[in-house]
């Protein structure tokens, strides 16, 4: 009830009458008044007026369950959201609930990570109440060696989402990062429990900068936040809806195909560094090439001095201008 008391509040400036409130959704007035109360506890600020009802004058940047959720325009993704305020992992979390049969869509939010997952084994944490860390389980009827591909889906809705809320020009660094002004202000880990021949589930952690107002000396050349790049602080919970009402849409475009092939061509318009200089590093081995785009598999097509074309399925990709790669 309180995030649909919530949703009521936000959807418009004037005031919802008590009643109105109490007719939608079934209860009483001392049901209301308690929500409302819970609300203004919360950080929200709501004005009361006799025989005219409530409206609400501000809110919080919170990305919890209620305040997420009343902003959510999308038909499955993220319509269960578990909260946690400090965690240790959204990712680990959302891999428990997966165990435990978390619907597809399921979504996992924290307010702090204390060790977040990056690639490769790597942690990482930004300071509390200034990101977005979300992790949301999917359940696609796909083969496990396509699975990679969701985290180009992921990075295509990251993109086109901070690019239409905070006019901010996105590129997408492949395979799981997005940049803007040559600078990370997202990553993403996608982790599968799959069998032989069938995808259990998978999880897809994604982190976004948003009001950070600085970051550490060696951390400076190679990420920003939507903050340092517009001086405006942006709603989280707004971003975060966003970000899933785009999956939603781009995830729809892959099933189709059960590939890139459709979304090839928008993808590609938005790749970092296509055209230019990339390095590849594989396990004992790395070499230069100039990147072609990626194919219908996801995969980053990368052409050699000797003309020929290599298919780079997994790996790490230096673009030549981003993270200070010169």
């Amino acid at each position: 009830m309180k995030r649909e008391i919530l949703a009521a509040l936000q959807r418009t400036e004037d005031y919802v009458s008590g009643q109105e409130l109490c007719s939608w959704l079934g209860v009483s007035r001392t049901a209301v008044w308690k929500v409302i109360n819970q609300l203004k506890e919360d950080g929200y600020e709501i004005e009361s007026v006799p025989h005219r009802g409530y409206r609400i004058l501000s809110s919080p940047d919170h990305v919890t369950a209620e305040q997420v959720g009343s902003v959510l325009t999308t038909v499955w993704a993220g319509r269960e959201i578990h909260y946690f305020e400090t965690t240790g992992s959204t990712n680990n979390e959302a891999r428990k609930l997966a165990e435990h049969d978390a619907p597809h869509g399921a979504l996992v939010l924290a307010d702090f990570q204390e060790s977040g997952k990056g690639r490769r084994g790597r942690t990482w944490s930004t300071p509390r109440g200034t990101s977005v860390m979300m992790s949301l389980v999917v359940r696609p009827k796909l083969p496990p060696e396509r699975a990679s591909m969701m985290t180009l889906v992921m990075g295509m809705a990251v993109a086109a989402a901070v690019r239409e809320l905070c006019g901010i020009e996105t590129a997408i660094k492949w395979p799981n990062d997005v940049v803007a002004d040559r600078k990370k202000i997202c990553g993403i880990l996608t982790e599968m429990s799959c069998e032989i021949d069938y995808i259990n589930y998978l999880v897809i952690g994604t982190g976004i900068n948003v009001n950070l107002d600085e970051f550490p000396e060696e951390l400076r050349q190679k990420a920003t936040s939507i903050y340092l790049l517009t001086g405006k602080k942006v709603s989280r919970a707004a971003l975060t809806a966003l970000c899933l009402k785009k999956f939603e849409y781009y995830y729809g475009r892959f099933m189709e195909t059960q590939d890139m092939s459709l979304l090839q061509e928008e993808y590609n318009a938005r790749l970092a560094g296509k055209g230019g200089e990339v390095r590849v590093l594989e396990p004992g081995h790395e070499y230069d090439g100039v990147s072609r785009g990626i194919n219908e598999r996801g995969e980053l097509l990368v052409e050699l001095e000797d003309g020929t074309v290599r298919q780079v399925y997994a790996g790490e990709v230096s673009v030549r201008g981003i993270y200070g790669y010169v």
